[in-house]
């Protein structure tokens, strides 16, 4: 056997990394322009694979082996719109962005709220929704309001707009991965608050048999969108246009009578691009929603 000097051996081995890595970046650059049979650059083709929550009804949620709420439900006919069906996953919410943007998933659905730091990992579709801060505590608590939390052992699901807002009122939270760990603080004692997504909240106390109670909710700052990768725009805008199709068609205020009756839209607050109003056919008076 011949064998190579060792320093023409180095450069063959060199040329090849690079060729190697040069093949990689070529096939990176031509999953985020997408090609003629994959306009929107997903993982599988005609397939829109969705980062979503398995524990926080009525947004998104597991039932009966099938992911559905709100946000999930909404998804999945946006994407019936641009020819896509949908494969929902389970994940934390704290990691779902960077997954989103990592192309683990191709979007991020569970109700998330549009903050400046978090389009620095990910781009944001059109707002679909809003949504509420809920203050849950023990049944026996004293605690009737936000202003009220300072020095109080509060507990907040990590990466989430409650945990903004308790890091930011200097309250030092308990951070958890998931709504039913945040649920298991206060049902166990350990935790004298629970900020969470009001219509969450809400549910959770009321299967609590009288355990936890509602003390408080008030209006979260900014929409819930649906989160993609930085720059597929492509994906982004085709998103955007399906949303408007089904606030045209009436499908957007069905699925709001159905998961959130008797919740009263914030004056001001429009879905979409604004330039499809939502369909008058279908009454809707829409009480608290869940935002991440």
């Amino acid at each position: 056997m011949r064998f190579l000097p060792a320093l023409t051996r180095a450069a063959t081995l060199g040329a090849a990394a690079i060729l190697g890595v040069s093949l990689l970046t070529a096939c990176g650059d031509d999953a985020k322009s997408g090609s003629a049979d994959n306009p929107y650059a997903l993982l599988q083709p005609g397939v829109l694979r969705a980062g979503t929550l398995t524990d926080a009804p009525p947004n998104v949620y597991l039932k009966d082996g099938r992911f559905t709420g709100f946000d999930n439900d909404l998804l999945t006919a946006v994407a019936a719109k641009i020819g896509l069906k949908v494969e929902f996953v389970g994940t934390d919410f704290s990691a779902l962005l960077s997954q989103v943007n990592n192309h683990k998933f191709d979007v991020g659905s569970s109700s998330i709220t549009v903050t400046e730091a978090r389009k620095q990992t990910v781009d944001f579709g059109n707002g679909y929704d809003f949504g509420y801060f809920g203050l849950d505590v023990p049944a026996n608590s004293s605690i009737t309001g936000f202003d009220q939390l300072t020095g109080k052992r509060v507990v907040v699901v990590q990466g989430t707009v409650q945990d903004d807002y308790a890091t930011g009122k200097g309250l030092n939270p308990v951070r958890v991965p998931d709504y039913n760990g945040a649920l298991n603080q206060l049902k166990a004692g350990t935790a004298d608050a629970w900020i969470a997504p009001a219509e969450i909240g809400e549910k959770s106390a009321a299967d609590s048999g009288s355990k936890i109670k509602v003390a408080a909710k008030q209006l979260s700052p900014a929409p819930t969108a649906y989160a993609v990768a930085k720059g597929n725009n492509v994906l982004r805008e085709a998103l955007n246009a399906g949303l408007d199709q089904v606030i045209a068609d009436g499908t957007w205020n069905r699925l709001q009578a159905q998961y959130y009756p008797g919740r009263p839209i914030p004056a001001g607050f429009t879905p979409g691009s604004g330039k499809a109003a939502p369909s008058a056919a279908v009454s809707v008076s829409v009480s608290v929603s869940a935002a991440s």
